[in-house]
């Protein structure tokens, strides 16, 4: 499962060399951290998280068919991350015109 990680993220981004795929056991699960170079990230997570979703759903049918359970988790680049109130603030509307 690492190695068909490797192969697909460098195959995505432009630094291939950058590309690190660390596995660890966690829970009865195989747990692949990928990272790429800060400038790579978009095109790991792709349009509204197309392409990470994609990749994680191959490699959950890949597991099924070998009985096994894996997690991927996409590693943000230091000093990427956004303020936690980013991401659950709802999109403001626009105020009723009389």
């Amino acid at each position: 499962m690492k190695e068909f990680v490797e192969y697909v993220a460098r195959a995505l981004v432009d630094n291939p060399a950058s590309v690190q795929v660390t596995e660890t056991e966690r829970n009865g699960a195989r747990v692949l951290d990928l990272s790429v170079d800060p400038s790579d990230f978009g095109q790991v997570i792709g349009k509204q998280g197309r392409v990470c979703a994609a990749l994680r759903a191959l490699l959950s049918c890949a597991a099924g068919k070998l009985g096994q359970r894996v997690v991927l988790n996409i590693v943000e680049p230091p000093g990427e991350r956004r303020s936690s109130g980013d991401e659950v603030a709802p999109p403001e509307e626009p105020a009723p015109q009389e």
